[in-house]
């Protein structure tokens, strides 16, 4: 994914990689510095510098709306 791509609270991201759960969905709750994801199968929530979730993230999906 292109550094310069506008992630916005609410948007999904799909991982390059899989959750331990199974699951490679993860909802933004927070952007800035880093970024606070949500894994929409188990529920966790982890921090991450935002250069690392840009690098292994594979789509970007909208949010609710979208």
């Amino acid at each position: 994914m292109e550094a310069d791509t506008r992630v916005n609270v609410g948007d999904r991201l799909r991982m390059k990689k899989k959750h331990p759960c199974g699951g490679d969905l993860w909802e933004v709750l927070r952007v800035g510095a880093d970024f606070r994801l949500k894994c929409l199968t188990c529920g966790r929530v982890v921090m991450i510098p935002r250069a690392d979730a840009l690098r292994r993230a594979k789509d970007l999906l909208g949010g609710e709306g979208a």
